[in-house]
C-alpha cells in the first residue's frame, strides 16, 4: 500500500461543515490540495446532499465519487448537558456515521483514511498526562460515556481493518477544540464556546455578574481548531504506522492512533478569567457548584506526534482573542 498522499488526490471530508472538518479543509487548501491546477479535488458534501447515517446513500455516493483519501470529521458532538441527556443519540448516530463511512472507504479501496476521535476516550482517572496506552484501562467519565464509547468503536474499527485487511486507516485524538465554526449554544456547546458567549453577552447587556458551571477547578487543555487542521494534514503526509520511524506502544507494536494537543492545560477558572478579560467584562464571576465539573484533569501526552515533527503553534491567549473577534463578527 502507498501511504504518500499527492496533490492530485480526491479527498472526501465527511463533516466538512463542522468546526474540525472546515479547519481541515482550510489547511488542506493552504498546503496545495484540492487545486484544479494539480488535478486535486476536495469533496465536501453537505448533510442535505449526503446523509452519513444512511448506509445506502453512503454506498452510492462512494461508488459515484470514488474518493482516494477520506477524512472522517463528522460526529454528533456536545458538552456535558447534551451528552448527559441524549446518550442514545450520541451512541447511535456516531456509530452509524463511523461504520458507514469507514466500511465503504475500505470496500471502495480508498488509499488512506483519517478518523478523528476525541480525548474523552480515555478513563476518567487516567494517569496524567494521558498516554495512548491508557485506552480501555479504566472507567470513562459518566457524563459523556456514550460519545466516548462510539469514538472508541471508531478507533478500533480502523485498527481492526488495518490488522485484518491491511487497510491504511489512522486516527487522531484531539484534546478540547475551539475556534471558528464552534457551537456557541449555552448548554449544548463545549466549555470554551459557552463561556465566550456568556461573557460577550454580559458585556453587551452591561450585566454586573456572570455565573459559570461547577467549581472552576478542573484542568483542561485546549487546541485551536486550525492547529488540528494542520496536524491532520501533517499526519496524512508524514505518519505511516508501518514505517521504521513510526511511534510504537509500550509493547513495541505500531500505534494506529495518536494524541493531538498543546501539552499545556489550565483551570476552567483561569480560562473564564482570560475570556472575561479578552471580552472586556469587568464584573464578578460566580461559580455554581451544584453543576457538574466532569473529569478533574485531562491533559494529553503529545510526545508521539511531537516525535514525528509536529507541534501546535497557536498560544491560548492569541487563540481566545481571535475566537472572540470571530464570535462578535458572526453572532453579535
Amino acid at each position: 500500500m502507498s501511504n504518500k498522499i499527492l496533490l492530485n488526490e480526491k479527498i472526501f471530508i465527511a463533516g466538512a461543515a463542522g468546526m474540525a472538518g472546515s479547519a481541515i479543509s482550510r489547511m488542506l487548501k493552504k498546503a496545495g490540495y484540492g487545486q484544479s491546477i494539480n488535478d486535486g479535488i476536495i469533496l465536501t458534501p453537505s448533510r442535505k446532499e449526503l446523509d452519513l447515517m444512511n448506509v445506502e446513500a453512503v454506498k452510492s455516493w462512494f461508488e459515484v465519487n470514488k474518493p482516494t483519501i477520506v477524512i472522517l470529521a463528522a460526529a454528533r458532538v456536545g458538552g456535558i448537558f447534551a451528552n448527559s441527556t441524549q446518550p442514545a443519540s450520541f451512541l447511535l448516530d456516531n456509530i452509524k456515521i463511523q461504520v458507514n463511512v469507514i466500511e465503504q472507504a475500505w470496500l471502495c479501496g480508498v488509499k488512506r483514511l483519517l478518523f478523528l476521535g476525541s480525548s474523552c476516550i480515555y478513563p476518567k482517572f487516567a494517569q496524567q498526562p494521558i498516554r495512548e496506552e491508557s485506552l480501555l484501562k479504566g472507567a470513562l467519565e459518566v457524563s459523556n460515556e456514550s460519545y466516548a464509547i462510539s469514538k472508541i468503536a471508531g478507533i478500533k474499527l480502523c485498527e481492526s481493518l488495518r490488522i485484518q485487511y491491511g487497510f491504511d486507516a489512522i486516527s487522531l485524538m484531539p484534546t478540547n477544540l475551539y475556534g471558528p465554526g464552534d457551537n456557541y449554544h449555552l448548554t449544548q456547546g463545549h466549555v470554551m464556546a459557552a463561556l465566550i458567549r456568556k461573557f460577550c453577552e454580559a458585556v453587551k447587556e452591561s450585566a454586573p455578574t456572570v455565573t459559570c458551571w461547577g467549581s472552576g477547578s478542573p484542568m483542561r487543555e485546549f487546541l485551536h481548531v486550525n492547529d488540528l487542521g494542520d496536524a491532520a494534514v501533517f499526519a496524512l503526509e508524514h505518519w505511516d504506522p508501518g514505517s521504521s520511524n513510526a511511534p510504537l506502544c509500550d509493547l513495541g507494536k505500531p500505534l494506529t492512533f495518536l494524541n493531538v494537543g498543546t501539552g499545556v492545560d489550565l483551570s476552567i477558572r483561569n480560562l473564564a478569567e482570560k475570556i472575561a478579560k479578552s471580552a472586556g467584562f469587568t464584573g464578578e464571576i460566580f461559580w455554581d457548584k451544584n453543576k457538574p465539573d466532569g473529569t478533574p484533569k485531562k491533559q494529553l501526552d503529545i510526545n508521539r506526534l511531537k516525535g514525528l515533527g509536529w507541534k501546535a503553534s497557536i498560544k491560548i491567549d492569541e487563540g481566545i482573542n481571535e475566537t472572540i473577534s470571530s464570535y462578535k463578527s458572526n453572532f453579535m
